[in-house]
């Protein structure tokens, strides 16, 4: 399971000039998004031999189509220790290759919310990933009624709203912003 307690802060890299950065910290966990295929394994490689433990976004992998198949692919060929994804195939996947599995939910409206309490039920995924994060109400939500850990991800920019998203129930907050991987919660 995804030990999230000693980590408030999930640094997410968007951009790969922000890898020389984070390998410096302290984080435990990398969220990988926007790569693609071709440097993928050599990333992975790298985050693994500074010791941190890649959660890769499968959806935002470029040069790889984002089913059941890629899947499989970036389970056993680049072994992330878990995939981020929207994708039930993608989830399902990898849960049966024992990683750890974020589903990000992208919450627009209701209906959304109520087709995404579906599809928790059936992947059962280790942890949640809440977009936009900044909703404190529905995060505590979304914690109550499905008893997983949820993630918050997506315009964060300040401190007061990562310290809300904890508050609300949040067990970490997944963010590219740099000023919040530096700040003490």
């Amino acid at each position: 399971m995804l030990n999230l307690l000693n980590a408030t802060i999930l640094p997410a890299i968007r951009d790969l000039k922000d890898l020389d950065k984070v390998v410096q910290t302290k984080f435990e966990y990398i969220v990988l998004l926007n790569t693609h295929i071709g440097q993928l394994k050599s990333l992975v490689k790298m985050l693994h031999d500074h010791d941190k433990k890649v959660l890769l976004h499968a959806d935002l992998v470029q040069g790889l189509k984002n089913d059941e198949y890629a899947a499989q692919f970036l389970c056993r060929d680049i072994r992330p220790e878990g995939l981020v994804s929207t994708r039930k195939s993608v989830l399902l996947t990898a849960k049966k290759a024992k990683l750890l599995t974020v589903q990000r939910l992208f919450l627009l409206d209701s209906l959304a919310l109520e087709s995404s309490y579906n599809m928790v039920e059936t992947i059962q995924p280790d942890c949640i990933e809440v977009l936009p994060g900044i909703m404190p109400h529905i995060i505590k939500e979304i914690y109550e009624k499905t008893n997983t850990p949820v993630i918050a991800g997506g315009l964060i920019r300040t401190e007061k709203e990562v310290k809300a998203a904890i508050k609300a129930g949040a067990a970490a907050v997944t963010t590219s912003k740099k000023t919040l991987w530096e700040a003490t919660f």
